[in-house]
């Protein structure tokens, strides 16, 4: 089976290095706040509900780190650790939802150093095992939109990999196959950093789940071809309009889909939903280094010194989403009345 993505060894957070995957299986101690952002914005561990799972964790991390200070300087660190978490990566939510519900634990112990160490521990567990119960929930309603032999597309790695574990768009998968359907999956790449042809193909073959790989350029044929019945992707935010921002080349998809009439779904938790970013241009997209796009793991294949873009993220508006798939049900045709009363 799949390795935990990542995990709770007292006093550290351990996080599986997805840089290395398929070829190395391997985790990284995190044993503070710093080092915990470090990880994140190093792609150690990607993925909204990781994220925010593994913020949490780095918030336990530091309080054990510094159990034994004088009470100022504990409040002092901590108000700092989690400024630089949230600093870590501006356009997951999850992120910024996970660090709030850990400032209020925080805030009600800090009085107490070592009754506030527990407390946070208690608290970042608890975001862990949520994750996957809300993860196996939303894929038993997303599930009831798959028939047999359909066969899905999916654009990044929105699996066990890219939350605690089951994921969001896989877990609707999985669901699908644990109700006897024979659903298969074509993963894309996903340029630049290859999540699809690493993260997903890897997993869905861990879990013996037919998968095809294929480069990001072949959607639109294959959908041409009667190839897609689906497409099922994850989200870093939701606008409360129902505009989703996820990895770059998610619009593309969208486009390809509703021009072959082929269902296009959003998997996410509640969590991903942002009451206070109005439309998909409030939200603010991640700009990561050209160098990225000119190679991979040292290999280079792009002239040197040539330059290039790297927006991380892009935008799909909610006209071109079928559904929103989240652990309490199904929003079809989502629109900012319907998401609100979800969250009400």
């Amino acid at each position: 089976g799949l390795p935990p993505t990542l995990y709770w060894q007292a006093p550290h957070l351990l996080l599986l290095d997805q840089r290395l995957l398929p070829h190395q299986v391997a985790w990284v101690s995190c044993a503070s706040a710093v080092e915990t952002a470090t990880a994140i914005q190093q792609l150690v561990v990607r993925g909204a509900p990781a994220i925010g799972c593994a913020a949490a964790l780095g918030i336990a991390a530091e309080a054990h780190r510094l159990q034994q200070a004088a009470n100022a300087d504990f409040n002092a660190a901590m108000a700092k650790a989690f400024e630089v978490l949230a600093a870590s990566r501006p356009t997951a939510v999850n992120l910024f939802w996970a660090l709030t519900r850990m400032r209020a634990v925080w805030q009600a112990q800090r009085h107490n150093p070592s009754a506030c160490v527990a407390a946070l521990t208690t608290a970042a567990e608890a975001v862990l095992a949520e994750d996957i119960a809300i993860n196996q929930a939303l894929g038993q309603h997303g599930a009831e939109l798959l028939n047999s032999n359909d066969c899905v597309l999916t654009h990044c790695n929105a699996g066990a990999l890219a939350t605690a574990g089951y994921g969001t768009a896989l877990g609707v998968i999985r669901a699908a196959i644990a109700q006897g359907k024979k659903v298969s999956v074509l993963a894309d790449e996903t340029r630049p950093f290859l999540q699809g042809a690493r993260l997903t193909a890897w997993e869905l073959m861990q879990d013996r789940i037919p998968v095809t790989l294929i480069t990001d350029n072949m959607a639109g044929h294959l959908m041409q071809q009667g190839r897609v019945q689906a497409v099922v992707v994850g989200t870093d935010r939701v606008a409360i309009n129902g505009d989703v921002a996820n990895k770059i080349g998610t619009y593309m998809v969208a486009v390809l889909a509703h021009r072959h009439n082929i269902p296009f779904y959003v998997a996410c938790p509640l969590s991903t939903l942002d009451p206070q970013t109005p439309t998909g241009a409030d939200i603010p997209l991640e700009e990561r280094s050209g160098d990225e796009v000119t190679g991979f793991d040292g290999c280079q294949w792009a002239p040197s010194g040539v330059p290039a873009l790297y927006p991380a993220f892009d935008i799909t508006p909610v006209e071109l989403v079928t559904a929103i798939i989240t652990e309490v049900g199904v929003v079809a045709q989502p629109n900012e009345k319907k998401l609100r009363a979800l969250l009400s």
